[in-house]
């Protein structure tokens, strides 16, 4: 009754089997396939077509382009632009080269795309179009070891490829002639066991990580990616989550090359629900954010309809539900309960589908949780979501809920090739060929991750019985969010901090949520300065709360208090944290900033057991203790940066 996929042609080859790096194993796949379709994409409102030889040619331009530039074995080629055709024959074109091929998000500031390319060693970048080309001339001097830029777009920024002879457009790189012998003899020149791709990862503080993933690692997550899901020849998907990340990268645009399954390239993050419904995919993976924005719609529907409509939605809902509580608890389904459940199918369920298409065989979520109310409903209207677990250090995958075996709540049990235990503190280690090589110019953070074998993930689960694995918590306190964007908080509260002196602390919230808010206090000292200034304080009492802060900053008597409360309220105090926030967003990728925040009427304290004795934050105790104020900020759906201080 639940959890089986209907095969929709042929079992798929999977040609990682016998290859041994991407650009071998792409090369395969050209020669098998030649004119099927490798991908679609949209242009005048019409879905366009790209065969496997079609993308072989431009990649391969790319390739020739790259060996002509003098690119050496292992050199770094990054793309920085939207999920597209143009991502995928970079990409493989610096694979075809022997480049070493990483992304970077469009979001990013001047600053973290300056980072990542000159951290990274990058010669050259290929982007999407003027804002990128912006973004770089703003950092442009830092960047020495940057040789070449080629620019996907060039629309508005024609006076600027004019001006710098570093900039060159797409079309003349695809001209370029191909050197089938060099690219034959760069890609029989690459050692499995060398790097492949570089994927920056924020860590817990500092600047980003950049994970070295092998070739070795990646062909061992393909030829066993038919373990998870088995794909046909006639599978389709429909493809828009970031290229950067590690999933769209290796289990989806890696694993489409690997089976040959072909996809279709959404015009757009805003244009998915409708394109959804054109492509029919059979394969449909997204961060849980999409799953939970759908759920919401649904409900949000069903309670404007009519009290007729709605009475039917909640009967069916109440039978499906039943039925997958059944089923969740290994008991047979009545007869009774599946012949209702047929009936609710027809009547409700099978309209929700038609959403998504009609024909899905496996949804697939991972990146961040996603609610056991929102699967238990999904699951009962038809939607096979499968959670699945991962990271970019093991290679995008290690468990996974599967066709037959699947618990939700859980992110699954461990594939064949990977080793898993929990470690005393309830850390998961991992031991698999699909563990990453490293940090890139980061021995120690290595080796702090990878010890004696296993890679400590930084998560804290418990296995049961069957093996199923559940997720309990971030051991370091990552932040990630409902679109499944793995944040930083120390970078951004940093961030926040430096844009007024004013500010004391600020602690960012979001995990699972769908944008960042933040609790923000005033330092006590501060707060009697601008009090004084003001004349809201005399200054003698102004001068015996200096004084005393100074012998003793932990020190808050009463009057203190008092006074910080009638501070904290002061409406010119709430505009001036405003625009700081606003400055320190600025410095931040759109992802990253705050919308919203709650000024404290205190600063966080030792005693109330807020900060350690170094006076580092609690974030746990933070997030538990003010879990009201933050759900609060959420009340309204409005994203303009908001200040509430009761």
């Amino acid at each position: 009754m639940f959890d089986t996929n209907a095969t929709t042609g042929h079992p798929a080859e999977y040609i990682a089997r016998r290859s041994n790096t991407i650009g071998e194993m792409f090369l395969k796949r050209v020669e098998r396939d030649t004119e099927r379709p490798a991908f679609y994409f949209k242009a005048n409102g019409e879905w366009q077509v790209v065969t496997w030889t079609d993308f072989h040619e431009r990649a391969s331009a790319i390739a020739s382009h790259l060996l002509g530039l003098g690119l050496r074995l292992g050199d770094k080629v990054c793309m920085v632009g939207g999920t597209g055709p143009a991502w995928c024959y970079c990409d493989v074109g610096g694979q075809l080269a022997g480049a070493v091929t990483l992304g970077a998000y469009p979001t990013l500031t001047p600053k973290q795309l300056a980072y990542i390319l000159d951290h990274a060693d990058t010669k050259v970048a290929f982007v999407e179009g003027l804002e990128e080309i912006q973004k770089i001339l703003a950092r442009r001097d830092e960047l020495t070891k940057l040789d070449q830029v080629v620019v996907w777009n060039t629309a508005g920024a024609e006076g600027l490829m004019r001006a710098h002879d570093w900039l060159v457009p797409f079309e003349e790189v695809l001209r370029t002639p191909i050197d089938r012998a060099g690219i034959e003899a760069r890609v029989s020149a690459v050692d499995p066991e060398s790097t492949a791709i570089i994927v920056y990862t924020s860590g817990t503080t500092g600047p980003p990580k950049g994970a070295m993933i092998s070739h070795a690692n990646i062909m061992a997550v393909m030829r066993n990616q038919d373990e998870a899901f088995s794909i046909d020849e006639g599978d389709v998907g429909l493809s828009f989550l970031p290229m950067a990340h590690v999933a769209e990268r290796v289990l989806a645009f890696y694993g489409r090359i690997n089976t040959g399954m072909a996809t279709y390239f959404a015009s757009s993050i805003a244009k998915v629900l409708d394109e959804v419904i054109e492509v029919r995919p059979t394969i449909f993976g997204s961060v849980p954010r999409i799953f939970e924005k759908a759920y919401a719609k649904i409900m949000s529907t069903v309670e404007q309809a009519p009290p007729a409509k709605q009475r039917i939605f909640r009967w069916a809902e109440r039978v499906g539900r039943e039925a997958v509580r059944l089923w969740q608890a290994g008991k047979p389904v009545p007869l009774s309960l599946k012949l209702r459940h047929k009936i609710a199918d027809r009547l409700v369920f099978s309209k929700l589908r038609a959403v998504f298409g009609g024909r899905v065989r496996y949804f697939i979520t991972g990146a961040a949780p996603i609610a056991p109310e929102i699967l238990g409903f999904f699951w009962a209207a038809g939607f096979p979501i499968y959670e699945m677990y991962g990271m970019t250090e093991s290679t995008v995958i290690t468990h996974a809920n599967v066709p037959g075996h699947v618990k939700l709540g859980s992110v699954g049990r461990p594939m064949g090739i990977v080793e898993d235990r929990i470690a005393e503190d309830g850390e998961i280690l991992i031991r698999s060929k699909v563990v990453f090589q490293g940090y890139y110019k980061n021995p120690e953070a290595t080796a702090t991750t990878i010890v004696d074998g296993w890679l400590h993930t930084g998560d804290v689960g418990k296995k049961d019985e069957d093996g199923f694995v559940y997720i309990l918590d971030r051991k370091k306190h990552i932040i990630i969010t409902a679109g499944g964007k793995n944040l930083t908080p120390a970078n951004i509260e940093n961030e926040i901090k430096a844009s007024d002196p004013l500010i004391s602390q600020a602690h960012a919230h979001g995990d699972k949520r769908a944008y960042l808010v933040a609790l923000i206090t005033i330092g006590a000292a501060e707060a009697v300065d601008w009090a004084r200034q003001r004349g809201m304080v005399d200054p003698a009492t102004a001068e015996k709360h200096i004084k005393t802060l100074t012998e003793n900053p932990l020190a808050r008597s009463a009057d203190l208090q008092s006074l910080m409360e009638r501070v904290t309220q002061d409406p010119d105090v709430q505009k001036r944290v405003v625009a700081a926030v606003r400055r320190g967003n600025e410095a931040l990728s759109r992802v990253e900033t705050i919308k919203k925040i709650h000024i404290l009427d205190r600063e966080f304290s030792v005693e109330q057991d807020e900060l350690t004795p170094t006076l580092k934050i609690k974030r746990k105790n933070i997030e538990t203790k003010f879990k009201e104020t933050f759900d609060r900020l959420y009340e309204d759906d409005g994203f303009g940066l908001v200040v509430m201080t009761a």
